[in-house]
């Protein structure tokens, strides 16, 4: 019976221990990237002003909607399966791009939850980072038209470094500074 009940403990130990990768973020990254994370308030202030100065109304409206809610803590247990998910391209030419819904999974594997976004021609693959606060760090890379998903560091093109904003179990926001191309700052709704 004592070993049944050690067992039981030990198992339910490993449900709800955290399913984060390990690791210091932003310290891992690259200098590159760290100096995107260093910017990210200051791009993120400017590129939401200037979405909202110039963007069409309809989606400036889906902008406001899409930033509403402060991050929340949500156990990693409940970030874990599909999402629908879009894109939103701020600061750039146009100002405010707003992407129809694609399929994205989070799944928890052996280097914590991952993140995949399975349909588009834009594909972001990545692992979140536990951080202090509420936040989660991102780092992760886009693949393009048919290519396997790539890792953070395979190509410093395709890199992409941010936060996870959990608002619920039901919303998050993945924020995404200085992309390499086409925008100053993106931002990937997740909604169930």
């Amino acid at each position: 019976m004592t070993h049944r009940f050690l067992w039981l403990a030990l198992a339910g130990m490993l449900v709800v221990a955290p399913a984060l990768a390990e690791g210091s973020f932003p310290e891992e990254l690259s200098p590159f990237d760290q100096g995107r994370l260093e910017r990210f308030d200051t791009v993120r202030r400017e590129a939401i002003a200037a979405a909202r100065a110039r963007g069409k109304p309809a989606d400036v409206a889906v902008l406001n909607q899409v930033l509403k809610g402060e991050a929340a803590s949500i156990p990693p247990a409940r970030m874990a399966g599909d999402w629908r998910c879009r894109l939103l391209k701020l600061g750039g030419t146009p100002p405010l791009v707003v992407y129809a819904d694609f399929k994205c999974r989070i799944t928890d594997d052996a280097e914590g939850l991952r993140l995949e976004k399975i349909t588009g021609s834009q594909r972001t693959s990545g692992i979140f980072y536990d951080i202090p606060g509420r936040r989660l760090g991102y780092a992760g890379a886009e693949a393009w038209g048919n290519e396997r998903p790539l890792r953070y560091g395979q190509d410093m093109q395709r890199d992409q470094v941010g936060y996870l904003v959990p608002v619920s179990a039901d919303r998050m926001r993945l924020e995404l500074p200085l992309p390499m191309r086409e925008s100053r700052f993106d931002i990937l709704e997740l909604r169930r």
